[in-house]
């Protein structure tokens, strides 16, 4: 079967993994696997055409399909990943680690990977920042930072890739961090899946009192 059993799924393929660039001649999804299987095949040090062979054979009749950063971009013209995610470095609690963070983030969703980040490192709102003598604004102001990139890196046309934000639960902002989840508009455009990381299973004098964790002492 080298065809689509359903319309939808010929729309799939024509969205987002059809390669439709100057160079490019992709009928049917055929075409795809062959592009795939070349280009998965030139960096085999022997046999390449052997290769290419081989991953066509597993790529018919659908038996096999790879990630879809593989699908949409192996073979084609354009400077894109070829892994689907990507987990972020820490963010440094500070502007200039902040935003060298977001400029990586940007650069990585520009090329299609999707991005996970931890913002626990970032001090709670209010907080004193005894270097400049400002008060912190908090993990949830600089998601939205991380909202409005995403916003901008779609409006130029390049295809999505997923965030996902964490906050550990015994950071003093969580209880802001759900609560913004539930607002209508907030944080729509990039960071819908959360997790909050568990340091360790919640004590009964927590549990007992509703709060599963205690924020730190700072």
């Amino acid at each position: 079967m080298n065809d689509f059993a359903a319309e939808i799924s010929r729309h799939v393929w024509k969205a987002k993994y059809q390669d439709v660039g100057p160079y490019a001649h992709e009928q049917t999804v055929v075409d795809t696997w062959r592009r795939i299987a070349h280009a998965l095949a030139r960096v085999e040090p022997e046999e390449p055409v052997a290769w290419e062979d081989r991953f066509f054979a597993i790529l018919q009749d659908f038996k096999f399909l790879p990630g879809g950063r593989i699908q949409a971009g192996a073979g084609t013209e354009r400077n894109v990943t070829l892994f689907n995610c990507f987990v972020m470095g820490t963010i440094e609690d500070s502007i200039p680690g902040i935003f060298r963070t977001l400029q990586e983030s940007a650069v990585t969703m520009q090329q299609g990977g999707g991005i996970g980040c931890d913002f626990s490192t970032l001090r709670p709102k209010g907080m004193r920042a005894r270097g400049v003598g400002t008060t912190a604004s908090g993990p949830v102001s600089f998601m939205r930072v991380w909202d409005a990139m995403c916003g901008t890196i779609l409006s130029t046309g390049a295809r999505r890739g997923a965030m996902m934000a964490t906050l550990r639960c015994d950071h003093p902002d969580i209880d802001e961090f759900i609560h913004v989840k539930h607002l209508p508009g907030e944080l729509r455009r990039s960071i819908s899946p959360f997790s909050l990381p568990m340091r360790s299973w919640p004590r009964p004098a927590t549990m007992k009192s509703g709060r599963f964790c205690s924020p730190p002492q700072r």
